[in-house]
């Protein structure tokens, strides 16, 4: 399961823009095209922040669509595979323009008191 070292990667960076402040929440973009399957990060990502500053965090996982563009007319595809035929002219020759992404998108931490 690739998606607990990277649930512990998306952690560290958290855990360093934070700056030692509590965290919230903690927003991800996931793509569905992405390989990463959203529930293992959601397991992962308790177990990951226990005993770290986002410990108790609440994460919200933005699921984003595959989408791809052919490369004969420009035609945009959406799609839930890797791969897929253009609905105007028919052509496979598509590159995928959206649904690889993994970003954290946001993170809400508690002000501390000086």
């Amino acid at each position: 399961m690739h998606e607990l070292g990277i649930t512990q990667n998306i952690v560290a960076i958290v855990s360093e823009h934070a700056r030692g402040a509590p965290v919230k929440r903690v927003t991800l973009e996931i793509g569905k095209l992405s390989a990463i399957m959203p529930d293992a990060i959601r397991f992962c990502f308790d177990v990951c922040t226990q005993g770290t500053v986002l410990e108790g965090a609440t994460l919200e996982i933005i699921e984003v669509v595959g989408l791809g563009k052919c490369r004969q007319c420009g035609t945009e595809v959406p799609l839930d595979q890797p791969f897929g035929i253009c609905q105007t002219c028919n052509s496979v020759e598509l590159d995928i323009i959206q649904g690889e992404e993994l970003n954290i998108k946001e993170m809400e931490v508690e002000e501390l008191c000086a």
